[in-house]
């Protein structure tokens, strides 16, 4: 079981469970009884992201069907690896010059 709290406006971003699916909802009101509306499934290895998009605080409630989900960052993944991906690559691959992956590149 995870907990993940959302500021306004905040984002969870985009990462991928290898080792787990995850399983859970939002909520608003944790005074209460969790009662959720919205059930969010992300099979094992789907990329995917949660963002808060109203104007209160949310909770997200998760539960993994692995100890060790192997979270992968998908952003730190292909501009913060080691060895560097080249910018030639990862240009082709965004449609973008290389001096935009390279900025991108530098704040990883």
């Amino acid at each position: 079981m995870v907990r993940i709290d959302f500021a306004p406006w905040s984002i969870n971003p985009p990462n991928s469970l290898p080792n787990s699916l995850e399983v859970g909802f939002f909520t608003s009101d944790l005074d209460s009884h969790l009662i959720s509306k919205i059930l969010f499934v992300f099979p094992i290895g789907l990329i995917h992201f949660q963002r808060n998009v109203g104007h209160a605080n949310v909770v997200a409630i998760a539960a993994l069907s692995s100890q060790n989900p192997g979270v992968i960052t998908i952003a730190n993944s292909i501009f913060g690896s080691k060895p560097d991906i080249s910018t030639d690559i990862l240009a082709k691959t965004f449609q973008v010059d290389k001096s935009i992956v390279e900025q991108i590149q530098s704040k990883f």
